[in-house]
């Protein structure tokens, strides 16, 4: 009798149906796989709003910002997404940055916006990865293993 009902929640004021959530989390996933591992920069257009705002320190603003950053690293770079989460237009994806010509990877808390299907706005917390001989903890700081 009650599977009609759709869950929602109430988030920033408006309601959220719990599958806008999960589609959300598979944008940002499909966007990011699109841009840096496939560099389909027409294809990538259609994830990133012309009006994009740009928060990294290490991007210039705007969507071409953004794309111009990936254009000038080189092919060899790889970027593998770990944990995700999301909430209402909100969505974090903890991963990795490889292969971009740096001495070591990066690992990356990126947290977007989603506004009618696109991303709108980007913040992100970046971190060198540890080593294993560096790692205080002794456990790695992305996925099971350590890279190197």
């Amino acid at each position: 009798m009650t599977d009609w009902i759709v869950a929602l929640r109430c988030v920033g004021g408006k309601f959220d149906e719990p599958h806008e959530t999960e589609r959300n989390k598979a944008l940002v996933l499909e966007a990011f796989d699109t841009l840096f591992n496939k560099r389909d920069y027409a294809a990538a257009e259609k994830y990133w709003s012309p009006n994009y705002i740009q928060h990294s320190a290490h991007i210039a603003s705007g969507r071409q910002g953004l794309f111009n950053l990936s254009k000038n690293i080189p092919p060899t770079l790889k970027y593998e997404p770990g944990t995700i989460v999301a909430e209402g237009d909100f969505v974090i994806v903890h991963g990795r940055f490889s292969g971009f010509g740096a001495p070591v990877n990066w690992i990356a808390a990126d947290i977007l916006r989603i506004e009618d299907g696109i991303l709108v706005e980007h913040w992100d917390v970046i971190q060198d990865e540890a080593s294993r001989a560096s790692s205080k903890s002794g456990l790695p700081m992305f996925g099971d293993n350590f890279s190197d």
